[in-house]
């Protein structure tokens, strides 16, 4: 279902565009960009790019293909650069300011001393898989560099990321350039190095409707010194059938995960939010969970069945969206029929 246009602060940044001028401006943002914008020589192309330009169920953007790109990507993201870039919506938020003048005490949880299942916002101190497997996102949009999170997934190729749909394309706008993944990052350090990423892959719903009910991506990774991403850090499960009636009904226990950086967290290490989801009432198939996590959190990993000793946990859906009429409502799109589609095509490239 597509959503109204009800400001949201974790949305992409079409989002300002209907907050400044409605819907009409939203229909001004540029086109999409075609499914491959980067001049690569089809001889030395796997075929399986070239057929996701013609395939149903999904929208897909080469990004760093080669390894001259990869190293550019790389050499972009200096100490500066990394440091000065914003979570992804921003400019959304300046636009709604008022409804986020919450006191930093209602805003970021007290952190107790083990993880346990109502947290708002803590900082994560639980150890474990998850830190390893979640990261922080840099990149490019529309010529400002932006922050987000992603999670590494099981996946044939050992080196697929599932994160914001937001975080990959401005919905009917630009794809992202630049997407560098940090996994484990903490503290402005990248214990385990840094990916760049050669493919993104979008729900065509999010590139054509920019719908809130579909606001999750792929992205496939490069290798680092000859070695995939879920090699290096391990890698989480994902599944697509999490959402029956049934559960969405009664809610699902979860545990979301990212690195929220507006204020008045800082983006530097990796907090989580914890308890039993409810069903959006405001025109979309997403779900809530309360959660103060702010910008920067957007596409961090969901868990379901998440084991607070070991890190692990079944990845269901993603930090998606807030509404700034309840800044302590935090929202993910239910991974779903379509998800397993966007992802199919991820892990065989």
């Amino acid at each position: 279902m597509k959503s109204p246009t009800t400001p949201k602060i974790l949305a992409c940044l079409a989002a300002a565009a209907v907050l400044l001028g409605g819907t009409a401006a939203a229909d001004r943002l540029p086109s999409p960009a075609s499914a491959l914008t980067r001049t690569v020589s089809a001889s030395s192309e796997v075929p399986d790019r070239e057929a996701l330009a013609r395939a149903d169920g999904v929208a897909h953007q080469a990004a760093a293909v080669t390894d001259a790109q990869s190293r550019a990507v790389l050499d972009y993201w200096t100490v500066e650069r990394m440091a000065a870039a914003q979570p992804i919506s921003m400019a959304a938020v300046d636009l709604v300011e008022d409804a986020l003048r919450l006191s930093e005490r209602s805003q970021r949880a007290e952190p107790q001393a083990a993880p346990h299942g109502n947290s708002t916002g803590e900082p994560w101190t639980g150890g474990g898989l998850v830190t390893r497997t979640t990261g922080k996102v840099f990149l490019t949009m529309d010529g400002r560099d932006f922050t987000c999170s992603a999670s590494v997934v099981d996946s044939a190729n050992r080196s697929t990321l599932v994160t914001a749909g937001h975080c990959a394309k401005d919905g009917r706008g630009s794809w992202a350039k630049n997407w560098t993944f940090v996994p484990g990052y903490a503290d402005g350090a990248s214990p385990h190095g840094r990916y760049t990423a050669r493919d993104l892959l979008v729900a065509p719903q999010w590139q054509r409707d920019a719908d809130d009910s579909y606001d999750f991506a792929m992205a496939v990774l490069n290798t680092r010194d000859g070695r995939t991403v879920q090699e290096s850090v391990g890698a989480q499960r994902i599944a697509f059938d999490t959402w029956t009636e049934d559960r969405v009904r009664d809610g699902v226990q979860v545990y979301t995960f990212g690195y929220p950086a507006a204020s008045p967290f800082d983006g530097r290490d990796l907090h989580y939010c914890s308890g039993r989801t409810t069903a959006d009432t405001g025109g979309t198939t997403a779900n809530g969970v309360g959660c103060t996590m702010t910008q920067g959190s957007s596409g961090g990993p969901w868990f379901a069945g998440f084991d607070t000793g070991t890190g692990r946990g079944t990845i269901s859906s993603v930090v998606s969206f807030k509404y700034a009429s309840d800044t302590s409502t935090q929202y993910g799109p239910r991974l779903g029929a379509a998800a397993r589609q966007v992802f199919e095509h991820a892990e065989n490239l």
